[in-house]
């Protein structure tokens, strides 16, 4: 029996080490409206969730986001890719926490600190674009570590 035991362990072990990617998580499904996200953060996964999925067709939304930080966050980077077709048609960038641009109450957090945010998040376009296609998002500090990171999948076909 022991044997058996230690066998199940040692497999489990084993697999949990194999895998390499964070699940599929779904935020938002609705009938014209799915939003799915996966951590692309080998080393840590993190917690999003949105009050209403009807919500994210307004400018206005209230999500939850949580993840314990694996780094501290003096200054802190985003970058956002459009990926159509797999192909990368815009990118954008900012700095959201650093010197004179500390926009977020979680700037200069310490690592293991846990992240939690709980509250309204303004999109700052107009409407969400239709159709199918990924965002990857990926927040990197001062030392150009990746804070967190996530693909973003969007499949909308809401009319406006």
């Amino acid at each position: 029996m022991k044997t058996s035991n230690a066998l199940v362990l040692i497999l489990v072990l084993l697999y949990i080490n194999a895998s390499t990617e964070w699940p599929t998580h779904t935020v938002c499904k609705e009938d014209n409206l799915e939003i799915y996200y996966k951590s692309c953060d080998p080393q840590q996964d993190f917690s999003l969730s949105i009050d209403k999925c009807s919500d994210v067709a307004t400018h206005t939304f209230d999500i939850r986001a949580s993840t314990t930080l694996r780094h501290s966050i003096k200054e802190l980077y985003v970058k956002l890719n459009l990926i159509i077709n797999g192909k990368t048609v815009l990118t954008y960038s900012e700095t959201l926490c650093g010197p004179g641009h500390s926009k977020l109450i979680f700037c200069g957090m310490k690592k293991g600190e846990r992240l939690h945010y709980e509250g309204p998040v303004t999109l700052g376009i107009k409407e969400i674009p239709q159709g199918d296609y990924t965002i990857s998002a990926r927040l990197t500090n001062e030392d150009h570590v990746t804070v967190a990171c996530a693909d973003f999948t969007v499949k909308n076909y809401l009319d406006y």
